[in-house]
């Protein structure tokens, strides 16, 4: 793969705030939200997530690209942000896993790149301003002017349904652990493992992983697959995932949800998952100011009071205010207040607006997939002890009686 060398390349802000750079990545041009990470490693990770789809993604640690890129920390099978800004790209990378730079890997991915930026000063205009529309453009031919105008022809985020579009076409298994630490994935407990249906808004990998380590089969369906399909899969447990875009116009999500509650399936989201139980539970959603995209933000447990730092990347929220009597808060930011977890009081249905797989981050909430398989089991509990014999004849002398 060639290198860019010192092609020149043009960040601009739908503002009219213009940064020159060089090109790390393809030629050519790109738009989208820009938005600012504050994980100091994981970059392949962000890049392949596809939550980051039409983001522009800055990131905010100096250097990037240190350890190269490699095959196993891809989060999907393809890069989803729309393209990438940093301030300083190593002339060397150096790592045992490495297969290739991030140089060569944003080239063949074919994801617009620009670095040498100042992205302090970037960085603390969209904290100022919230999240601006953006374009990229790399060459000789890269134009302040019409990069500003690319910008502002940016429809932004708000309104938009992506989950449909980054979403699998089609229904498949997933059994693949991470097999690392205290777990050794399914292999560990055969015999044991329940069905989970997960629903594909914008899955990552590693949230996949962290199911089957707590001895889950897995079956991914496509975003828009109806209630009834998922239901006549006699599901134990039902997840719904992260994902890119505005909740409010995925109503194919929110109606199977609905359906959902009204069963006795525990049922558990994520990011985009959370959002949509949110609103399949009569609340409202809100476009966040600059949204939360880091690996070290700290939440609060209500219930226990204890403090977790998590990863995160949403820039929409539930909003606290329109919740109902049924509806439980358990998680709050301590950046900002805003609403982090929900759990529904009249069926077994929870959520958490963070990333508790994390990949990259910390492992602190990874808990909360230890919790979702805990109801599922006590629900097969209390089925198979309604269907025991003893059950049966106290059943039947209750009818006699």
């Amino acid at each position: 793969m060639n290198h860019t060398g010192n092609v020149a390349a043009v960040l601009a802000l739908e503002d009219g705030t213009v940064f020159h750079g060089r090109s790390i990545g393809a030629k050519g041009n790109t738009t989208g939200e820009v938005v600012f990470n504050t994980a100091m490693t994981g970059y392949q990770e962000i890049l392949t997530d596809p939550s980051y789809c039409r983001q522009i993604v800055t990131l905010t640690y100096p250097h990037i690209g240190n350890t190269g890129t490699n095959p196993e920390d891809l989060e999907a099978a393809s890069v989803y942000a729309a393209g990438l800004i940093i301030r300083d790209l190593p002339a060397v990378h150096s790592n045992w896993r490495a297969s290739e730079s991030l140089e060569s890997f944003l080239q063949r991915g074919k994801i617009v790149a620009i670095a040498d930026i100042d992205t302090r000063k970037l960085t603390r205009i969209l904290r100022e301003k919230g999240a601006l529309a953006g374009c990229i453009m790399t060459g000789e031919k890269a134009d302040a002017t019409a990069a500003v105008h690319a910008a502002r022809k940016f429809p932004g985020l708000k309104g938009m349904d992506l989950a449909k579009v980054v979403s699998t076409k089609r229904v498949y298994q997933w059994n693949e652990g991470t097999n690392w630490g205290e777990f050794q994935g399914p292999k560990s407990r055969p015999g044991q493992r329940v069905h989970v249906v997960a629903y594909d808004y914008g899955i990552k990998r590693n949230i996949l992983r962290c199911l089957a380590d707590h001895g889950a089969r897995v079956t991914v369906v496509p975003a828009q697959t109806p209630a009834d399909k998922v239901l006549a899969m006699n599901p134990d447990g039902i997840f719904l995932s992260n994902g890119p875009g505005d909740p409010e116009p995925c109503t194919y999500a929110i109606e199977a949800i609905k359906k959902f509650l009204q069963t006795d399936i525990p049922v558990f989201g994520i990011c985009l998952g959370h959002q949509l139980l949110g609103l399949a539970s009569d609340a409202k959603t809100v476009k966040m100011k600059f949204g939360h995209h880091g690996a070290n933000h700290p939440v609060q447990d209500i219930a226990s009071g204890r403090v977790l730092i998590s990863s995160q990347n949403h820039g929409f929220a539930v909003d606290e205010s329109t919740l109902g009597e049924n509806v439980k808060v358990t998680h709050k930011s301590l950046f900002d207040g805003s609403l982090q977890g929900i759990e529904r009081t009249d069926c077994p249905a929870f959520s958490f607006q963070g990333h508790p797989e994390a990949s990259p981050g910390p492992q602190d909430v990874g808990q909360l997939f230890a919790r979702f398989t805990a109801m599922i089991h006590q629900r097969l509990a209390s089925q198979q002890s309604a269907q025991s014999p003893a059950a049966s004849k106290d059943g039947r002398r209750a009818a006699e009686g």
